[in-house]
């Protein structure tokens, strides 16, 4: 069995992640780097959500590779060093969303979840027994809040906020 396992996580059968996942849930002890061509942080928060304790890129230098394996053999992890700025201000952005999601009430929390629900202005007035001028200031003030100026933006924001089901 091995120690460290190098993971494409573009493969044919699963995507890398799942395959993470699968993998510790049967082996937990093998550490996990993703080799990929992927520079994505996306991809490197899904792989690192699911268990994999390393990113590299396929580009990397041979003694990166190296330095990485040595690295989480020992218990520690290690990213590709062009996406660890990235990640940081990746990270820094879902520190202030989340920020944001708090100050929304419960009102707009509600609203919000109509409106990604496809609900038009006068539905969700009738349904929350409100009149539709109360229901587009409530719309306002979320696009406001959330920085967004129409509503499809407003919907891909909120749904990557976890904001929205």
């Amino acid at each position: 069995m091995p120690d460290v396992l190098l993971l494409d996580i573009q493969l044919p059968d699963k995507p890398g992640d799942e395959l993470t996942h699968l993998v510790l849930k049967k082996f937990p002890l093998i550490k996990i780097i993703a080799l990929t061509n992927f520079n994505s942080v996306l991809h490197v928060n899904s792989m690192i959500a699911n268990g994999a304790k390393g990113y590299l890129l396929k580009t990397t230098e041979e003694a990166t590779l190296i330095k990485a394996i040595e690295t989480i053999f020992q218990g520690g992890s290690f990213i590709e060093e062009s996406l660890r700025d990235e990640l940081r201000d990746f990270e820094t952005g879902v520190k202030r969303m989340a920020t944001l999601k708090t100050t929304l009430t419960p009102r707009e929390k509600e609203i919000l979840q109509l409106i990604a629900d496809g609900l038009t202005g006068q539905e969700i007035a009738s349904k929350l027994f409100i009149s539709f001028k109360t229901v587009e200031y409530y719309r306002y003030n979320i696009l406001l809040k959330l920085d967004c100026t129409n509503t499809a933006l407003l919907i891909k924001k909120a749904m990557t906020m976890g904001l929205v089901k």
